[in-house]
């Protein structure tokens, strides 16, 4: 029984709001019945009669319903035309921001885990070895280029004309002419340790130009012996704390503390920004006129007159104060300079 009386309770909370289309609906069944009555049991002028005037209420309740509709959807699209839709396109720029962030969060994740911190001396050693394996090119800039001349420029160019191909070669190290930006140099080694480092030797402002220019004779002095390579040399009047290694495969970027460094592969952000900054910094440092090579042919082992000689051709006059001491001292870093981190080359 409640069950009935549930039921009739809908039905009758439905036919509530919904009561013109309920009339409509008897009004159609009565008219409908009306029409299937034999002829014998209602007249058919009241047949006609009651027919006419149930499919006019009924006409009038489908129209009452569609105004009634009508009525209520227009507040509702009001409210879609100044409210929510108004502010779509807005919100559709919202979501394209939001895509943009989080496709630029993603590449800043995948740079990210390409670019790692080295934390020991064979780390760095391992990742500079690798860099140097079947290297096409090599952008450096640092201090004065002692670890170029020991093992980088001596290994890549040993490779290159194993394998009789191309090697392009970039330095930029501080000016050895430049005596304020040697000692700042020297100044700021010696801050960091008064020991002598790895080559056996302490920081002065003297030890600073006779590795640039020692730097300098080993451009010239390979670029000699190997056709297919190109070298250029700039000199900076300005100091950096920081070494870039760059080369065709990845980026190593030491600073004096030597079980610390900076790496990133080819490709990567950190790798294209490094790249604009060697390049941008070389186009401002003073360059060494490295086409001049041919000028002063220099021996396998050069004469202490070759050295002078080739330092006054491209404008790079070593100082009158250097004996002849001084200048087997520069040939010597140049062609036989000792691993910094502490290995002799053979």
């Amino acid at each position: 029984m409640r069950r009935f009386i549930t039921k009739i309770s809908a039905f009758a909370a439905w036919a509530g709001k919904n009561a013109d289309g309920a009339i409509a609906l008897i009004l159609a069944i009565v008219v409908g019945v009306l029409g299937i009555l034999p002829d014998d049991q209602v007249p058919d002028a009241l047949q006609n009669q009651l027919i006419s005037g149930a499919t006019l209420v009924i006409l009038a309740l489908v129209a009452t319903a569609l105004i009634r509709d009508r009525s209520r959807q227009e507040p509702l699209e009001k409210a879609f035309s100044t409210g929510a839709l108004a502010e779509l396109p807005e919100r559709l720029g919202r979501l394209e921001r939001l895509e943009s962030l989080v496709e630029g969060t993603r590449r800043a994740l995948d740079d990210a885990a390409l670019v790692r911190v080295l934390g020991s001396s064979n780390e760095i050693t391992t990742a500079l070895a690798k860099a140097r394996q079947d290297a096409g090119r090599w952008s450096f800039k640092g201090g004065t280029g002692t670890y170029i001349r020991a093992v980088t420029l001596p290994e890549c160019v040993a490779a290159a004309r194993r394998d009789k191909r191309h090697l392009a070669v970039t330095l930029e190290i501080i000016d050895p002419s430049d005596v304020e930006v040697c000692e700042s140099y020297a100044h700021y080694r010696r801050s960091l340790s008064d020991h002598p480092d790895g080559t056996g030797e302490v920081w002065t402002t003297d030890r600073a130009r006779k590795e640039s220019y020692a730097t300098v004779l080993a451009a010239f002095w390979h670029r000699q012996r190997y056709g297919l390579l190109d070298i250029a040399v700039g000199l900076s009047s300005t100091m950096t704390t920081f070494r870039w290694d760059l080369s065709s495969h990845s980026l190593v970027m030491t600073v004096e503390d030597p079980n610390r460094a900076m790496f990133a592969l080819a490709g990567t952000f950190y790798y294209e920004c490094s790249d604009t900054e060697l390049r941008t910094s070389l186009e401002q440092a003073r360059r060494v006129p490295m086409e001049r090579y041919r000028s002063v042919p220099l021996s396998n082992e050069p004469t202490i007159e070759e050295v002078l000689e080739l330092f006054e051709r491209v404008g790079l006059p070593l100082p009158k104060s250097y004996t002849d001491h001084d200048v087997v001292s520069i040939t010597r870093k140049a062609l036989r300079a000792k691993d910094p981190y502490g290995q002799v080359p053979p």
